[in-house]
């Protein structure tokens, strides 16, 4: 099978769409959408539409038409005809010839021809913000195109919410508000983002270039650390403004959360009888998943174990599996260690990996002390 267009491309819109964390530009990243996903596909034409209440088009977006061409076709689409359809219907929808669609509405005076067409929902879960459109490729839109829009799509909808979701925290400040915010991040926009990562492992499958993979498992890595920065926010939230989450009930989460998702059995050990300051619990949480995520995704392990030690002078965490192994003098991307060996650096810690068939050790030390600067 050969290699979808524009990986890296995939893989910039891919960091933009997570980083909408700490940004609230939703026109720049639907915009960004629509640009990135023309150039992976190959479409001469895309739009973003908008939903505004009622589900009804608010805002339409688009791309390939001059401004002086939009000018001379007229007011922009409110939701008729095959686009209409896109949003009724919540799904994908992918012809050859849009004007073959039962559903076909025809296109008004000095419009652009347009003959295959995608159109694809970016939701999270039930809930619709919008959806993307793309025609005109030559030869028709492929099973690739839509894995790889799906996804793109997938990860836009979860940028939008969270980016909703602060915009009505910035406007609220009772408990109440707050705890619920907490939760519709955690059950839509979190759970979403961590299925985006799984069905991008799996288009990883499906590709006979390792750099095509490559890119892929590297997007997933970031949407591990962009799903890691939103729990954190949302134990931030849970808390009282004067309070921290404890540091076991944040591991046992992550484990949860983790194992939940893959055919291993995991089990956390802690030993913990010191107070941890928030920079390194964040430190020690951020190691664990990426340590935890590179076990799960990449060792075939049938069982993981992960050990967390922190007395009066260090802090020790020990991630091993029973899986395949690996040759730890390889190169390793994909597998995000450099991330991993740039926290332990900069605290001044100390890893080691042990890799045999028999399984993978992975053992970091973390002194209890931040490093000066």
């Amino acid at each position: 099978m050969s290699r979808p267009p524009s990986f890296d491309r995939l893989s910039d819109l891919i960091e933009a769409a997570a980083g909408v964390v700490e940004q609230t530009d939703l026109e720049l990243v639907l915009r960004r959408l629509v640009t990135e996903a023309r150039a992976a596909t190959g479409a001469r034409y895309g739009a973003m539409g908008v939903l505004g209440e009622h589900g009804v088009l608010s805002d339409f977006l688009y791309e390939g038409i001059t401004p002086e061409e939009a000018a001379l076709i007229g007011p922009l689409p409110t939701g008729r005809g095959v686009l209409g359809t896109v949003i009724r219907l919540n799904k994908t929808i992918r012809v050859d010839e849009i004007s073959r669609h039962p559903d076909a509405y025809g296109f008004p005076a000095n419009h652009p021809p347009m003959g295959s067409f995608l159109g694809v929902p970016v939701a999270v879960g039930d809930i619709a913000f919008g959806n993307l459109y793309l025609t005109e490729k030559d030869g028709g839109f492929t099973d690739q195109d839509v894995l790889v829009v799906e996804a793109l799509s997938r990860i836009a909808g979860a940028a939008v919410r969270t980016a909703r979701l602060q915009d009505r925290l910035r406007r609220v400040a009772v408990v109440e508000d707050r705890q619920r915010i907490a939760r519709e991040l955690h059950d839509s926009v979190i759970q979403e983002m961590f299925a985006v990562g799984l069905g991008l492992q799996g288009v990883s499958q499906l590709v006979d270039s390792p750099q095509a993979e490559a890119t892929l498992l590297d997007a997933v890595d970031r949407l591990d650390r962009a799903v890691e920065t939103l729990r954190r926010y949302i134990f931030e939230l849970k808390s009282r403004p004067d309070s921290r989450a404890e540091l076991d009930s944040r591991l046992q989460e992550v484990i949860s959360r983790m194992g939940s998702a893959y055919p291993a059995k995991v089990r956390l050990s802690m030993d913990i009888d010191q107070f941890v300051d928030d920079r390194l619990e964040d430190e020690i949480v951020a190691i664990v998943t990426e340590s935890l995520s590179n076990a799960l995704r990449h060792s075939s392990a049938e069982r993981v174990d992960v050990l967390v030690l922190l007395n009066s002078d260090r802090c020790q965490i020990r991630v091993s599996d029973d899986g395949v192994g690996f040759d730890t003098t390889a190169p390793t991307h994909g597998m995000g260690l450099e991330n991993l060996r740039g926290r332990v650096t900069r605290r001044n810690g100390e890893l080691t990996i042990k890799s045999s068939e028999e399984g993978t050790a992975l053992v970091v030390e973390l002194p209890l002390s931040q490093p000066a600067g």
